[in-house]
C-alpha cells in the first residue's frame, strides 16, 4: 500500500493498444491541436494588461523568457510522449517514475488546469460574442449573475467533444487556420502604423509599485524575501513573464493524445515544439506590434489589439480582432474539454476515480462519461465564478505540471535506461533540471493568494486520494498481485 508504488513502463504501453480510443491523428492534426489551445486570451488580452502594468514594450521579453520555459518543458514532454504515448501524459509519467502519490497531484493539477482555463476562455468568449453582436451584458457579461453564454459555449462544444476525437480536430483546424490568419494581419497592418517613438525606453525605469493593503497580492517571493514591490525595470519583466506564461498553457495536452494519434513515436515531439514554435513567434510579433503602435501607458487593457486600431483609424481590422478572438478562444476550449476527458479517463482507469468513468463509447470511442461530467463542472464555473477569481490558477497548475514532467525524464532514464525513446531531451539531466528550477521560479513569481488557493485545492485532492484513491487502485494489493508493482 506503500504511496511511492510505480506502475510498470510496460503495463502503460499494453493498456494503450487495448485502451478502445481510436487512432484518427497524424502530426499535422497535432500541430493544430496545440496552436488551437495556446493562442488564446494570452495573445487577445494578456499582451496588453502586462505592457500596461508592469514590462511597456519590454513585454516582448516577458514572452520571449516565457517561450523558453515552456520550450525547455516541452522537450522533456516531447521525449516521455514519444517513450510513453499514453491519455494520461504527465500523470501516467509521474505514475511509471516517480510514484503513485506524485501522480495524483500532478493529475488533480492538470484537472485544475484545464477545468479553470476552460472556464476562463468561456467567460471571455462570452464577453467578446456580446460586444461583438450587441448582446444584453446581463447574461453575456463579467457583471452577468450568471454568465449564460459561457454556459451554453460549453455546452456546444462538450457535444462536439464526444462525438469524436476525429471531428474534433477538424472544428479545431478550421478556427486554428483562421485565427492565426487574423494574427498574421494584425502583425502584417500594425507595421504600418509603427512608431519608434512608443518604443524608447524598451524597458521602462523600475518604480514602486502602488503599496497594496492585501498582503496576499504581492508575489511569494517577494513576501518570503521581503523585497519591496516594484512594476517596470527587469523585475517588471520577470513578473509579467510569470503572468503571460499563462499564454503558453495548453501545449501540454498533446501528450494526451498519445493513444489516439497515428504514429505517436514520431508525431507526438512535432506537435509539441512546432505548435509552441509557431505561437512564440506570433506572440512575440503581435506585442512588439502592440507596443510600437500606442504608448504602453495609453494601452486600453480591456480590448488592447481592437482598441489599437481603433485609435489609428483601422476599424475594419479591429472588428476582425474581435473575430478572430471568439475563433481563437472557441478552440482553445475545444482542446481543453478533450484534454479533461483523457486525464479523468486514465486516472479512473488506474482505479484512482471511479472506474465507470473510463468507460468509453461503443460508436464515438470517446470517454464520453468523464468529458459530460468535466463539462458540467466547467459550466457551473463558468456561470458564477469571475475571470479574475481564477486566472493565476490556471498558470500554477501548468507549472506545478512541468516542474513534475521535467523531474520524471532522468528518473525514467536511470529505470529505464533501454527503453525506446525516439526523442530524447539533450545535455540531460541538466537540461530538464534547468527546466524544474525555471518552472519553479516563475511559481514564485505568482501572488500568496494563488499559492493559498493553490494549496487548498491540493489538501482536498489529497483527502480523496486517501479517502478512496489509495485503497481503489489498481496497484492495491486487494486487486493486484504483488508481481504487477514495483
Amino acid at each position: 500500500m506503500s504511496v511511492l508504488r510505480t506502475i510498470p513502463v510496460e503495463d502503460v504501453l499494453d493498456r494503450g493498444q487495448r485502451a478502445g480510443l481510436k487512432r484518427r491523428l497524424s502530426g499535422r492534426d497535432l500541430t493544430g491541436w496545440g496552436i488551437g489551445i495556446i493562442i488564446g486570451s494570452g495573445i487577445f488580452t494578456l499582451t496588453g494588461v502586462e505592457a500596461k502594468d508592469h514590462a511597456g514594450p519590454g513585454v516582448v521579453i516577458s514572452f520571449l523568457i516565457g517561450a523558453v520555459v515552456a520550450g525547455l518543458a516541452a522537450l522533456c514532454y516531447a521525449e516521455l510522449a514519444s517513450a510513453v504515448p499514453t491519455a494520461g501524459s504527465a500523470y501516467t509519467y509521474a505514475y511509471a517514475t516517480l510514484g503513485e502519490i506524485f501522480a495524483w497531484i500532478i493529475g488533480w493539477d492538470l484537472l485544475l488546469e484545464f477545468a479553470l482555463g476552460a472556464s476562463v476562455v468561456s467567460r471571455s468568449w462570452s464577453g467578446y460574442v456580446a460586444s461583438l453582436l450587441g448582446l444584453p451584458e446581463q447574461w453575456f457579461g463579467e457583471d452577468s449573475t450568471v454568465n449564460i453564454g459561457a454556459m451554453l459555449i460549453i455546452a456546444v462544444l462538450a457535444a462536439v467533444a464526444v462525438a469524436g476525437i476525429r471531428e474534433s480536430s477538424w472544428v479545431t483546424n478550421t478556427l486554428v487556420i483562421l485565427k492565426v490568419s487574423v494574427c498574421v494581419l494584425v502583425v502584417v497592418a500594425g507595421l504600418f502604423f509603427f512608431n519608434a517613438a512608443y518604443l524608447d525606453p524598451f524597458i521602462p525605469p523600475a518604480q514602486p509599485a502602488e503599496v497594496s493593503a492585501d498582503a496576499t497580492q504581492q508575489p511569494l517571493l517577494s513576501a518570503l524575501l521581503g523585497w519591496k514591490q516594484s512594476v517596470y525595470g527587469f523585475g517588471g519583466v520577470l513578473t509579467a513573464a510569470a503572468i503571460v506564461f499563462f499564454g503558453y498553457t495548453g501545449f501540454e495536452s498533446l501528450a494526451n493524445m498519445g493513444e489516439e494519434t497515428k504514429n505517436p513515436r514520431r508525431d507526438l515531439p512535432v506537435g509539441l515544439l512546432g505548435s509552441l514554435a509557431v505561437c512564440s513567434v506570433l506572440y512575440v510579433a503581435v506585442s512588439f506590434v502592440l507596443t510600437s503602435m500606442v504608448d504602453y501607458r495609453d494601452i486600453n487593457v480591456a480590448a488592447p489589439l481592437s482598441a489599437a486600431f481603433t485609435d489609428v483609424g483601422a476599424h475594419w481590422i479591429a472588428a476582425l480582432v474581435g473575430f478572430g478572438a471568439v475563433l481563437g478562444l472557441t478552440s482553445v476550449m475545444m482542446v481543453e474539454l478533450v484534454t479533461i476527458g483523457r486525464i479523468g479517463f486514465a486516472m479512473s482507469r488506474d482505479g484512482l476515480l471511479p472506474r465507470k468513468l473510463s468507460q468509453v463509447h461503443p460508436r464515438w470511442g470517446t470517454p464520453h462519461r468523464v468529458t459530460l461530467l468535466g463539462a458540467g463542472l466547467i459550466m457551473l464555473i463558468a456561470g458564477f465564478v469571475p475571470i479574475t477569481e481564477l486566472a493565476d490558477m490556471v498558470s500554477i497548475g501548468a507549472l506545478s505540471g512541468f516542474f513534475i514532467v521535467a523531474l520524471a525524464v532522468p528518473v525514467l532514464r536511470h529505470r529505464k535506461p533501454n527503453l525506446n525513446r525516439p526523442f530524447r531531451v539533450p545535455l540531460s539531466p541538466w537540461l530538464p533540471i534547468l527546466t524544474a528550477l525555471a518552472c519553479l521560479y516563475l511559481m514564485m513569481n505568482l501572488n500568496v493568494l494563488t499559492w493559498i488557493r493553490f494549496g487548498v485545492w491540493l489538501l482536498l485532492g489529497l483527502a480523496i486520494y486517501v479517502g478512496y484513491g489509495r485503497r481503489n487502485s489498481r496497484l492495491s494489493s486487494r486487486t493486484t498481485s504483488p508481481t504487477e508493482a514495483e
